[in-house]
């Protein structure tokens, strides 16, 4: 009898050899948020971050630096262009290299990344928990006269980590057969 698609995909990699079984954690339902506009998409941005940091959680530093697709995209570089665009997005700064943030430097451990992203996020955060107005400015960019407005900056946000937590997903899968939020 051949086995059905839940069953094929259940099956451990321990066969594989230098492979560990997956990890399946069962997938964290959309968040709780206050009913403003702003609750909620922070709450969903806040969200997205905390499904990336945990990405590279029991993460070996050669698993996570490990280029998986042809592209060359790996785990840690992905946290990494994240914390760039963090940075551009909230904190004003000019991003030199955009192909550069695709990967973490050699001399960063994967705690290091990951607590790099998660204080660029908290200094994110007290910036547009001091925003009122979505409509108003986010921070301009160094040479910038004009820029997006909050509202814009939070939805691009939960867009560019969206995307990139998909790509983790599936990378961390490969890597380990880890699966879930």
């Amino acid at each position: 009898m051949k086995p059905t698609g839940s069953q094929q995909n259940s099956a451990p990699l321990t066969d594989q050899p230098g492979r560990r079984s997956p990890r399946r954690r069962r997938d964290a339902p959309p968040p709780s948020t206050g009913a403003s506009e702003k609750e909620v998409l922070m709450g969903f941005l806040n969200y997205l971050r905390d499904c990336v940091a945990d990405k590279l959680l029991d993460l070996d530093e050669s698993a996570a630096r490990t280029a998986m697709v042809p592209s060359g995209t790996n785990l840690l570089g992905l946290v990494n262009h994240l914390t760039a665009v963090e940075r551009s997005t909230f904190l004003g700064e000019h991003i030199q290299n955009w192909k550069k943030t695709f990967n973490a430097p050699t001399s960063m451990s994967v705690d290091a990344v990951v607590s790099d992203y998660r204080e660029t996020v908290r200094r994110a955060n007290e910036l547009i928990d001091q925003c009122q107005d979505l409509s108003g400015p986010a921070p301009l960019r160094a040479g910038r006269s004009t820029g997006p407005s909050m509202r814009w900056a939070l939805t691009h946000m939960i867009e560019e980590t969206g995307r990139h937590a998909g790509h983790l997903d599936i990378l961390r899968e490969l890597a380990d057969g880890s699966t879930g939020r």
